[in-house]
Order: C-alpha cells, then structure tokens, then sequence
C-alpha cells in the first residue's frame, strides 16, 4: 500500500468527517474507482437528473454514490413508494451514507456494480427504471466497464436509462454496443468539466 492509501486509511479511522473530507480520503485510497477528487457540482447534478421521469420511477440504483453528492436530489425527486439503491465498493462511503441519510426509500449496498442484477433481486424487483454511474470506466480493470454495462443494459426495465457521467467521452465505446440510443452533453460548470451520456433502452412496441 503506497504511503497515501495508509494516510487516508489512518485519516477515515478518526470518524466522523464531513462529506469532503471523506470524498478526498476515498480518493487517495482508490483513486481507480472514485475517478476525480472533489464531488460533483450542483449543476452536473441538475443537469444528469434532468432526463429522469420521477412519476414513472420505481427504483432508481446509482453505482459509485460516494458521499450521497447525488443523494438529496434524487430522493427529493422520488415518490413516496419508490426505493434507490446505491451501490459502492468502498465500505467508509456505504458505512457514511448509513449514517447521514435517514430514509426508508434509500438502501447502501456494499457491492459491486457488477452484480447489479443480484441486488437488484435483492431488493425485490425485477429490473431498475434508471441506472446512475459515475464510475470511470476508462480505468477500471479490463473486463469490468465491459461487464458493468452488459449488466445494466440487461437489468434496466424497456424505455429506462443508463445515465453516465464522466471525465473522459471513451464511455461511449462501453455503451454502444448495449443501447442504440446515447443522447449527450457536456456540463461545465463543473471541475473538469464533464460528459455526460443518457443511453436509452429500447422500449417493447
């Protein structure tokens, strides 16, 4: 372990810390995973949700939730009777998000985005309406973007959405193969400045 994964991990042991500062520490532990060192902007935010038809959402699963930068939103948007998963590999973010968000709609799961068919069993439904991802898949370990987007193509519901976001637009190459349909943009007033990717699933005629 590189000597700033050991100072992150001594620094997540003297909980509890606010969102930023955990968000930092996730990133010296793995960067691979977290992808960019401070959260999202409030107007990535607005602008990757903007796409999302609430009244029609069940369950809403975002991979790679982090500090919950995209939690409020989501669940002040989410009906009363819908669920959302959030799914993170790192155990301080899953062990964060238990802890400062009370919510029954909302579940941490500490798991991989890769199993998100099993979880999604789990939590008893049959398919996802969208699928939120902030993962980097352009560095993930070979095989596991391709494996992420399979999974989601397959569990998202007919007419959902895989909605991305990222620093670098090779997502693309991950999703085209799995959804015929990829709108994007670009929100700047975001540092960097990110892409963003709605990839729609066919909806049954």
């Amino acid at each position: 372990m590189t000597s700033s994964r050991v100072a992150a991990s001594r620094w997540l042991q003297k909980k509890p810390w606010g969102p930023w500062a955990m968000f930092f520490c996730g990133f010296l532990k793995n960067p691979v995973m977290v992808g960019s060192i401070i959260p999202s902007s409030d107007a990535l935010v607005a602008h990757m949700l903007s796409r999302v038809d609430w009244t029609t959402c069940k369950l809403f699963v975002e991979y790679g939730p982090g500090v919950g930068t995209f939690s409020q939103q989501i669940l002040k948007n989410l009906s009363p009777e819908a669920t959302y998963v959030a799914i993170d590999l790192n155990k301080d973010f899953v062990d964060f998000l238990s802890a400062t968000i009370k919510d029954s709609r909302f579940r941490p799961i500490h798991g991989s985005a890769a199993d998100v068919e099993q979880i999604v069993r789990d939590s008893g439904y049959a398919h996802a309406d969208y699928v939120l991802s902030g993962l980097p898949f352009s560095t993930l370990p070979a095989g596991i973007g391709a494996a992420i987007a399979a999974a989601t193509a397959r569990v998202l519901r007919p007419g959902g959405a895989f909605l991305v976001y990222q620093y670098r637009a090779k997502v693309r190459d991950f999703l085209a193969p799995h959804f015929p349909r990829i709108d994007k943009a670009t929100e700047y007033w975001n540092i960097p400045p990110c892409f963003l990717f709605w990839a729609w699933k066919p909806d049954v005629k």
